[in-house]
């Protein structure tokens, strides 16, 4: 039963995913993306990551993907028009460059040891996570704060430098 859980959830990641890059209506887009999104939170329960599911619905589901939607229905004239005029050119360029990376991940796991591990009760990953967090990856989450905060001041410069 967890071999399915897990298939038909990857398959709506994928499935989902696919039409996210490729819808050339951004609606549509990002009603895809809120598909992706809730399949990653569907694998996050299947691994026991109840946090980290529950983070992903709470921050990326309920606070980015209705901004990004909110930005798009409130911006004139974007719904009608395709963003994507021909990508035929690159088709074959991006068709080429998946089937190596395809085959190159393939064989990475065709000679890679698997080890099958045993099941092993969790009690909770808040817990475990705080404490990693907190202690281990102290220097690693500052960072990707500063690295974020930074990115927001420079993206205010940006937009502030071109509209005067």
């Amino acid at each position: 039963m967890g071999e399915i859980t897990f298939i038909v959830l990857a398959a709506l990641v994928v499935v989902t995913a696919y039409f996210t890059v490729t819808s050339p209506n951004l609606v549509h887009a990002a009603v895809a993306l809120m598909g992706t999104l809730f399949g990653v939170a569907g694998l996050y329960v299947f691994l026991y990551a109840d946090f980290l599911a529950a983070t992903q619905v709470v921050i990326y589901v309920g606070g980015i993907l209705v901004l990004i939607i909110f930005g798009v229905m409130f911006t004139t004239q974007i719904g009608s028009q395709v963003m994507v005029k021909s990508s035929a050119p690159n088709r074959l360029a991006s068709g080429l460059a998946v089937l190596v990376l395809f085959v190159g991940l393939a064989n990475i796991m065709r000679q890679a040891p698997w080890h099958r591990g045993e099941l092993v009760a969790v009690e909770g990953t808040v817990k475990t996570l705080g404490t990693s967090l907190l202690t281990r990856y102290l220097l690693h989450f500052e960072v990707a704060g500063v690295l974020l905060l930074l990115s927001l001041l420079g993206a205010a410069y940006l937009a502030r430098r071109e509209h005067g």
